[in-house]
């Protein structure tokens, strides 16, 4: 099912995501991978405060390529989501709403998706340059130093993705394999 929503993610729309949805995102989401999780977790051990209101906010796992001549970003597809999973459940537990990556996660990460009715996106892997058109404006908000790594804030409009796991529980990847199993 088709499904269109605007950030910030709340409880309220995550209820109406099931497993297998496509899914359109339109509004602030932030880019952050395992250099910048370590940083954020890093950050809450001291307790600071995060670089990004974290409540109902979306994090994509990418790091662009640079941006061409009149583009707000490069190529800006996912990465391996389980990479962060060691930093996700206490994200989630924070308050984050939603992931967006590729590949499976942890039981942890289930665990804490159920726990706090979150819901973890997959963005087509290989698919950057295209995904990088839905991506209106740009901007590094923390960890510059750490280049394609930094902590960025997109605006996006009808960004593509497909729920993978949704707030009960229910995981494509799993549900998925039994529809082409042979008995």
């Amino acid at each position: 099912m088709d499904q269109y929503i605007t950030t910030p993610l709340t409880k309220e729309k995550i209820k109406n995501l099931k497993a297998g949805d496509y899914v359109h995102i339109t509004g602030t989401i932030y880019t952050a991978r395992d250099a910048a999780h370590k940083r954020m977790d890093e950050a809450l051990e001291r307790g600071e405060q995060l670089p990004i209101e974290i409540k109902d906010a979306i994090i994509y796992y990418m790091g662009p390529s640079p941006a061409r001549k009149g583009r707000p970003i490069g190529s800006a597809g996912p990465t391996t989501a389980s990479r962060m999973d060691k930093y996700t459940p206490r994200l989630l537990d924070l308050g984050m709403s939603g992931m967006i990556g590729k590949g499976k996660r942890s039981q942890a990460v289930k665990d804490a998706i159920i726990r706090n009715q979150a819901v973890y996106f997959a963005a087509v892997g290989g698919a950057g340059a295209l995904l990088s058109k839905r991506i209106i404006r740009s901007e590094v908000i923390a960890y510059d130093d750490l280049g394609t790594e930094a902590i960025r804030k997109l605006e996006v409009e009808d960004f593509p993705v497909i729920v993978v796991i949704d707030a009960q529980g229910n995981n494509l990847y799993e549900t998925a394999i039994l529809n082409y199993r042979e008995d």
